[in-house]
């Protein structure tokens, strides 16, 4: 399953706005959300989305690298439990994914298994 507008959902600590900002005709802006170009920006949304799912990562009934989560599970019924339970998750924390990138219920037959990414 691939994310959606991931890292620009970080949201920058409260106080610490005044480091990333810049100035502009219109005078000083600071984000509130990180942005593209921002130094450890991938490693601070690891670790956000590591923190979300970390039980279901300890289990190994998922995997996740940066923006993409990758569901495995031996039968359909606990798949998609796990499916739901990670979108209730992601939902929760204002993060969706692109449907048009995800794939769906595959069972892959060399590990038997029923996976998403």
């Amino acid at each position: 399953m691939d994310l959606r507008w991931g890292y620009n959902n970080v949201r920058i600590k409260e106080g610490d706005e005044w480091k990333v900002a810049f100035t502009t005709p219109e005078g000083a802006f600071e984000p509130t959300v990180m942005f593209f170009g921002l130094t450890n920006l991938l490693a601070t949304f690891q670790a956000m989305i590591n923190e979300l799912l970390r039980d279901l990562i300890n289990t190994r009934k998922v995997a996740v690298f940066i923006d993409d989560i990758i569901i495995e599970m031996e039968t359909e019924e606990e798949h998609d439990e796990i499916v739901v339970e990670v979108i209730r998750r992601l939902e929760e924390n204002d993060l969706y994914m692109k449907p048009e990138k995800c794939k769906w219920k595959m069972w892959c037959y060399n590990l038997k298994v029923w996976t998403d990414f």
